[in-house]
């Protein structure tokens, strides 16, 4: 091991992925995706006005 080899060794650059034509699969499921993820965000937004989901019940102490 000499002293110039020392360190941590680079890491080798990725290929760049290529530009693919996208048919109509492919924009039918981006579309249907991003109609899922705006409703998570309004069923997330409709959830945090709110109170706790799971608040009452029986709590334990720690005595025995």
């Amino acid at each position: 091991m000499s002293g110039r080899e020392g360190g941590k060794k680079k890491p080798l650059k990725a290929p760049k992925k290529q530009n693919k034509e996208m048919d109509d699969d492919d924009v039918a499921f981006k579309q249907k995706q991003k109609e899922e993820q705006k409703a998570m965000e309004q069923l997330k937004a409709k959830a945090s006005g709110k109170g706790p989901l799971s608040g009452g019940g029986i709590k334990k102490s720690g005595k025995k």
